[in-house]
C-alpha cells in the first residue's frame, strides 16, 4: 500500500502521532487526508479535510463515512491513557470504550469503502499490548484487547483483499508521557516508521528504537506462529 495519491482517514489527527501522521501523508504525496478530531482543526493544505469525530459518538462515525467516501487506508490513532492502579471499574471502562469499541466502531463503518478500495487498517497500539506498564494498567489491557481485535480482523477481511496492520508503539514525546524523564522518539520519526511499515506490508510494526529492538523476537516467535496457524481456519471455512 502506497500513500500517494491516496486517500486517509487519521483518527485523533490534532496531536502527538496522529498530527505528525497527516504530515507525513500529506509529505508522501496523498491525494486526501482526512483529519478526524473532537475539536476544531484549521489545515493551511487543501489536501486536509477536517471531520469532527469523537470515535465514541455512533451519529458522528455515521456522518464520517458519508462525508469521507471512498477511502484507502484508516488509521485508527484516536486514543486515551490515564493513571490508575485497577481500582475503579470505570477508568478501565473509560479506556476500552475509546481504545477498544471506538476503534471497533470506526472500522466496522468503513469495513464497506475498504473493501470497494482493497484497501488497509492501521491500527496504532502500543508496545503496552504486549507487556503492561503496572502505572497505567487500564490503558495496557485496553491496548491489549485491541491487538487481539487487529490479529482477529486480519484473518477475517484477509479474502476481501484488506490489510490489517498493528503498530506496536514504544515511548514518543507527546502528551501521554509528559513528565516522564525516558528516552522518547518524535512524533514525527514514529509517523514516517509506521507509513514505511504499511508500504513494506509489515503486519505489525515497530515504529521505533524500543519497539524495534523486539520485532525480529516477535515475527518469528510461538506466538505470531500460532497467530498465522489460527488464521488458516478463516482460510478453510
Amino acid at each position: 500500500m502506497n500513500i500517494q495519491d491516496r486517500t486517509v482517514l487519521i483518527t485523533g489527527a490534532n496531536r502527538g502521532i496522529g498530527k505528525a501522521l497527516v504530515e507525513e501523508a500529506l509529505r508522501r504525496g496523498a491525494k486526501r487526508v482526512y483529519a478526524g478530531t473532537r475539536g476544531r482543526l484549521v489545515h493551511e493544505d487543501a489536501r486536509v479535510v477536517p471531520v469532527t469525530l469523537d470515535v465514541t459518538n455512533a451519529e458522528q462515525i455515521e456522518e464520517a463515512v458519508r462525508i469521507v467516501g471512498s477511502l484507502d487506508v484508516l488509521v485508527n490513532n484516536a486514543g486515551i491513557a490515564l493513571y490508575d492502579d485497577l481500582s475503579d471499574r470505570g477508568v478501565i471502562e473509560q479506556h476500552l470504550a475509546v481504545n477498544l469499541f471506538g476503534t471497533h466502531a470506526v472500522t466496522r463503518a468503513f469495513l464497506p469503502a475498504l473493501r470497494r478500495s482493497r484497501g488497509a487498517i492501521v491500527n496504532n497500539l502500543s508496545m503496552m499490548a504486549l507487556a503492561p506498564f503496572p502505572i497505567t494498567p487500564a490503558y495496557a489491557i485496553s491496548k491489549a484487547a485491541a491487538f487481539n481485535l487487529t490479529q482477529s480482523l486480519r484473518a477475517l477481511v484477509k479474502g476481501h483483499g484488506i490489510s490489517v496492520h498493528a503498530v506496536l508503539t514504544g515511548p514518543t514525546d507527546t502528551d501521554m508521557t509528559r513528565g516522564f524523564e525516558i528516552p522518547k522518539s518524535a512524533p514525527e520519526s514514529v509517523a514516517r516508521s509506521i507509513f514505511d511499515g504499511l508500504e513494506q506490508g509489515n503486519e505489525d510494526i515497530f515504529p521505533d528504537p524500543m519497539s524495534a529492538a523486539m520485532a525480529e523476537s516477535w515475527r518469528n516467535g510461538a506466538a505470531k506462529a500460532f497467530e498465522h496457524q489460527f488464521a488458516t481456519a478463516v482460510e478453510a471455512a
